[in-house]
This record gives structure tokens, C-alpha cells and sequence, in this order.
């Protein structure tokens, strides 16, 4: 490229332009969800992730691209040594090219964090909870305690964080206990987003015994509540769509992979901690950004052609469903593996 020109964005063959990163940084979790693990799982051996620096040097490589938003996942991102230091790294690109950095987590150890995140720039967190009562929350994560996550929500209200809650809608745990779950959300001033169960990876669980539409589900939010689609730009950014509920002041998202495709205006890409960008979260096709970072004479030049090959690799729709008891996932590799 020549001398003081700038890279050009991350644009796909459908013109979809690349502008959100989720960046993994573990595949480990201190929870088992039974919609997203195994009971037992093998983790990755450490050597094989990226280490911070790695992981600073890809974003850095797509903020120079055009990436204005990375969300930092995993498994678990706060389960990761040191991943404080990360996020100041990240931090110091904020208001240079970078707009946003977040998280998403179970929010376990937010208590810990939830101060340092905010000092590093972060302003807002994604809580994965999928029910308020304790005896549930042990079922479906197999391993959790709630108080721990309740109060790791209540210390990032406290460092000033904005929270957005994170729900998969499972049909025999929690589909129930949405309507308390929404009224709680929006009492504490908190958004909150439904997710349909996606089926990756094998859990020990049959996904046909957890799937329920998500229509279902807002039909019968309808007939509680009175609810106004949002629009506009916001009401319209990413997979979710928005929803004004009168009787709590509150917003509520829709995630619907399976029921209604949101794949036309797809935004984002996810690297795992191993440096596998996945350029579809419900397709299996890679581009190695470890072998870059480690094998390249030059490796900011040949970050940037892998960036160039994901992107003309990057398909038109993911192909999820759930349809029959005993049936495979459309990927055998789990949520964690990817970074949600």
C-alpha cells in the first residue's frame, strides 16, 4: 500500500461493510449453561491462545480497517489472567478510530472488574442471566451461584456502567419467568434481550426440549403488555429488534436466528483466542490470523491480506434450525469456542 494512504474498510461481496469485532479471549468458563457446554468439557491447552499482545495487535489491525466497535467475549472473558491489562491496552485506542469497547459476560466477576473496565473506557456490559430464581439458575448453568452475578451487576451500576441484560429463552426453565424477568430488567433501568437457542455444539441436551420461538414468546408479552416496534437507526443496529413497552418504560430486543434472518445488514466478524476469524457465526469457514501474527516476515502486512481473503469469504446467511428431537447441531463446535 503506498506511503500515507489509508487501508480500505473491511467491505464483503454483498457490500456489507465490517465495522464491529468480537474478539474472544477464552474458551473457558466458570459456568456449564446446558444451551452452550457440555457438563465436561476440554478446554483449549493455554499455549495455544493468543496472548495479550497478540490479541491488542489484531484489534489494532481492524480498528485500521474500520472497526469502530469491539465487544471482548468468550466462554468467560473475565476468567482470563491479566485481562485487566487488556483492556487498558484496548482502552488507549479509544478516540482513535475505536468508538466503543464492551464486554460481554456472566457477570460472576464483574465485582472485581466492574472499576478497572470502567477506568479503561468502557461505559457499557452485556450480563448473560437467564432467570432470577436460585434453584434455576443452578440447573441451567449446572455450576452458578446468582448472588454472585446479581452482585456483579450491582458493582458495574455502581462504577457506572450501563448494563443490558442477555436472556435465552428456554421452554421448560424459563419461558415463564420472562414476564418477571422483563419487569425487574426495566425496574432497575436495564434493556434487556430475548435470544432463541442456537444450536451449536453438543451440550447433552436436546435443543427440541429448550427451543421456543421467540414469536411465541412476544405474542404472549402482547397480550400482557403494550408494545411499540422501535425505528430508526438504533432501533435497527445488529440482530436485535426493539421494542418500547409502555407499561414498564423499558426496551426490550428480540434475537432471532432461527425465526426471522437478520443476516442482510451483518456488521460484525469474531476472532477466536486461538486467531481464527469466523467471518459467519452459524458457518464453519476460517482464516488463520495466528500463522500472521507468528509465521509472517511481515506480519502487519499479512494480517491485513487474511483480513482481505475472510472478507470475500464472508457468506450471504447462516442456515441454523432446529427441527427434530435427536438431531445434530448445524456445528459441532460450541458457542465458547467461537465467542459469543
Amino acid at each position: 500500500m503506498p506511503d500515507g494512504q489509508s487501508p480500505p474498510p473491511l467491505t464483503d461481496v454483498f457490500g456489507r461493510t465490517v465495522s464491529y469485532l468480537r474478539l474472544s479471549v477464552t474458551d473457558r468458563c466458570d459456568l456449564r449453561c446446558t444451551y452452550c457446554m457440555a457438563e465436561h468439557m476440554t478446554f483449549l491447552p493455554k499455549k495455544d491462545l493468543l496472548s495479550l499482545e497478540e490479541l491488542e495487535t489484531v484489534a489494532a489491525a481492524f480498528i485500521r480497517r474500520g472497526v469502530r466497535k469491539i465487544r471482548i467475549t468468550g466462554g468467560e472473558p473475565l476468567v482470563r489472567k491479566d485481562i485487566g491489562d487488556l483492556f487498558d491496552r484496548l482502552g488507549r485506542h479509544m478516540g482513535e478510530g475505536l468508538d466503543e469497547l464492551t464486554l460481554t459476560t456472566n457477570a460472576t466477576l464483574l465485582a472485581q472488574h466492574a472499576e478497572r473496565l470502567y477506568a479503561a473506557g468502557v461505559r457499557r456490559v452485556n450480563v448473560s442471566l437467564d432467570t432470577l430464581d436460585p434453584v434455576m439458575f443452578k440447573t441451567i448453568t449446572r455450576l452458578g451461584d446468582l448472588q454472585k452475578s446479581l452482585d456483579g451487576i450491582e458493582a458495574a451500576r455502581q462504577a457506572g456502567l450501563k448494563v443490558k441484560i442477555n436472556t435465552v429463552a428456554l421452554k421448560h426453565q424459563n419461558a415463564a419467568e420472562i414476564p418477571a424477568m422483563v419487569e425487574w430488567a426495566h425496574a432497575q433501568g436495564f434493556d434487556m434481550t430475548l435470544i432463541e437457542v442456537m444450536p451449536l455444539g453438543l451440550t447433552g441436551e436436546d435443543r427440541v426440549d429448550q427451543y421456543v420461538p421467540l414469536f411465541e414468546i412476544r405474542d404472549q408479552l402482547a397480550d400482557r403488555w403494550n408494545l411499540t416496534d422501535e425505528e430508526g437507526r438504533d432501533a435497527q443496529a445488529g440482530p436485535s429488534r426493539y421494542v418500547r413497552i409502555a407499561e414498564t418504560g423499558g426496551r426490550l430486543g428480540f434475537i432471532t436466528p432461527l425465526t426471522n434472518n437478520f443476516c442482510a445488514g451483518c456488521n460484525r466478524v469474531r476472532v477466536t483466542c486461538t486467531g481464527r476469524i469466523y467471518m459467519c457465526l452459524g458457518q464453519d469457514d476460517h482464516v488463520d490470523l495466528r500463522a500472521a501474527l507468528r509465521d509472517a516476515e511481515h506480519p502487519a502486512l499479512a494480517l491485513d491480506e487474511a483480513l482481505d481473503t475472510a472478507l470475500m469469504r464472508k457468506p450471504e446467511k447462516h442456515e441454523f434450525a432446529i427441527r427434530e428431537r435427536g438431531e445434530a447441531p448445524a456445528l459441532p463446535r460450541h458457542m465458547s469456542m467461537t465467542g459469543g
